[in-house]
């Protein structure tokens, strides 16, 4: 499908103004509200390939920076800023893409943040929560507090999990998925990574792997009422 991707500027009221890219497909069916992770902002390669595939397969997508990505400062903000700036993305995509169906999520501390705000308070229009590598504790601090504001979100949540992933135990994740009902899907992605790469003897790609999940959020996307 042509994409065409196009530059935005996201006020976030009262807080700053963001760096946004909208890339919609014709014929979009749906549009994902992309939140990128804490070490690298919306221009880094891997966010322009997931922005990419899921155009392939229909789906929209609106990323953004948060307010230190953009200034380029090192520590990420605050929670209630994060909060704020999500809230921001989803009023905006839901501007800007009338009709279509609204999801939002994001790779690791963008979806965590994600998440964090659905908890506080439904996020208006969005139908689902899709985590691309939920960051369930730090790299070899394995613990289940993360997960925690999971319990209050009411709306439907898909995993996309590493089974190599060092901040999601899988021993540990899997009992909290189970715990949150038929809200709430994991797909483990065989030998994938945090970002979901893979050894070269798992005898597949990167691309591949990647393939896989965006095949699943595409087609979980399609079954939200």
């Amino acid at each position: 499908m042509i994409a065409k991707a196009t530059e935005l500027k996201l006020d976030i009221q009262r807080i700053a103004t963001v760096s946004a890219i909208l890339t919609r497909p014709d014929k979009a069916r749906a549009c994902y509200v992309l939140a990128h992770g804490a070490g690298a902002g919306m221009r880094h390669a891997s966010m322009d390939k997931i922005a990419e595939g899921l155009s392939d397969r229909g789906i929209a997508t609106f990323r953004f920076n948060f307010p230190y990505m953009e200034n380029k400062q090192g520590r990420p903000d605050q929670p209630a800023v994060a909060h704020a700036t999500i809230r921001a993305a989803v009023e905006e995509a839901a501007r800007l893409c009338p009709g279509l169906k609204l999801v939002a999520g994001g790779k690791s501390f963008g979806g965590r943040m994600t998440s964090q705000a659905q908890a506080k308070a439904p996020l208006p229009g969005v139908k689902g929560l899709a985590f691309l590598g939920f960051p369930l504790h730090a790299d070899k601090k394995p613990s289940t507090e993360r997960a925690e504001h999971l319990a209050h979100v009411a709306i439907p949540m898909l995993f996309l999990q590493g089974t190599r992933d060092g901040l999601a135990d899988l021993g540990l994740l899997k009992p909290v998925v189970a715990a949150l009902g038929v809200k709430a899907t994991l797909h483990e992605i065989e030998g994938g990574d945090h970002s979901f790469a893979v050894l070269k003897k798992s005898g597949r790609t990167d691309d591949e792997a990647l393939a896989e999940v965006l095949d699943t959020l595409a087609a979980w996307i399609d079954k939200l009422g």
